[in-house]
């Protein structure tokens, strides 16, 4: 399988010298423009959010940052190689003489980030085995992203299992007898596309695994088909954090808004909703909105946590200068 190297600071538009910090902004700029229940071109918009994703999922991640970092842009010519047989991405070669390997499609992470980082993988076969014996087919692993409003709501997700197998025609034949080979057209590999609708059911759980029936690596002698699984890994969302079936809201408030009380809007997984802000709301204080959470196991619905972040003006103009200085001076409010 061809694997294309992908340039994730240039996919956040952030320098390869960007703190975490700076990477966390980014993500959340383009996520909040591309998220596919805002982006005009839906399809569009969902693809560049997904690739947005795998870019944060890597960058954002100190490990996975340092390996990706260590490959850098000449990573084939710097030694690396696929992860081993057994392990995620390796391609399956069977004794009988046939290969095999997966291109999924659909699943939201490019070839590169299967490769390097899991996804696309199955179990070794028992030694000693022949093609004369009846052997079930290897069971086929990749992961999918699912955004929380698909973890919420559940939905239909299409995605595309392309198989490549040895021709049988021109195998053994050298490069000049492939060439000429009419089964494969010179490619030396057969290959095939199968599509599916892949239910994601709601209350879905990070790491879950879905399975399709019969649809992993053929059985040899009779043997049935493995099953492919597809392993639930959860998006990053540019405006809510995810601990356990809760989610938190960091919600930005001017000074005087904590201080005398306001009415805000804030997003749900299903809309914006208006709460209200207590006078004396303190930095770091959490407002409970029960039932705005994420669906759990047992049935039970998470909540959302509004959490104050009280923001601090700069560059004041001198009526505002001013207006703060009398307030100092007026205040009986002391800190210390």
């Amino acid at each position: 399988m061809s694997v294309e190297y992908k340039d994730y600071y240039k996919v956040l538009g952030v320098p390869r010298t960007s703190d975490a910090d700076q990477i966390r902004k980014a993500f959340r700029s383009l996520a909040r423009q591309h998220h596919p229940d805002v982006a005009k071109d839906k399809r569009g918009g969902e693809e560049r959010f997904k690739e947005i994703n795998e870019a944060y999922e890597v960058l954002g991640d100190p490990e996975k940052r340092k390996k990706y970092d260590a490959l850098g842009t000449d990573w084939r010519e710097r030694g690396f190689t696929p992860p081993p047989r057994s392990q995620p991405g390796y391609r399956q070669t069977r004794s009988s003489g046939g290969a095999e390997d997966f291109e999924f499609r659909g699943t939201g992470f490019s070839d590169f980030f299967e490769q390097v980082f899991g996804g696309l993988g199955g179990f070794s076969r028992r030694s000693g085995f022949t093609a004369t014996e009846s052997e079930p087919g290897q069971d086929v692993e990749a992961d999918i992203m699912v955004t929380l409003e698909e973890f919420s709501n559940g939905a239909i997700r299409p995605i595309s299992l392309r198989r490549h197998t040895r021709c049988p025609a021109c195998a053994g034949a050298g490069v000049q007898g492939r060439r000429t080979c009419a089964t494969c057209d010179g490619e030396g590999q057969i290959s095939s596309t199968q599509r599916y609708q892949v239910k994601i059911p709601a209350g879905v759980h990070d790491g879950q695994r879905l399975r399709i029936t019969g649809q992993g690596e053929p059985g040899e002698g009779g043997g049935k088909a493995g099953d492919l699984y597809l392993r639930v890994r959860m998006a990053s969302h540019p405006d809510f954090r995810v601990e356990g079936g809760d989610l938190y809201h960091d919600l930005d408030l001017a000074p005087w808004e904590v201080a005398l009380g306001a009415g805000v809007s804030v997003p749900t997984l299903n809309g914006q909703v208006n709460i209200k802000i207590p006078a004396g709301t303190q930095n770091g204080q959490r407002l409970r909105i029960r039932g705005r959470g994420l669906p759990g196991r047992d049935g039970e619905q998470g909540d959302l946590y509004v959490v104050a972040r009280i923001q601090v003006p700069t560059n004041l103009t001198d009526r505002e200068k001013s207006l703060w200085q009398e307030l100092a001076r007026e205040s009986r409010f002391r800190p210390r």
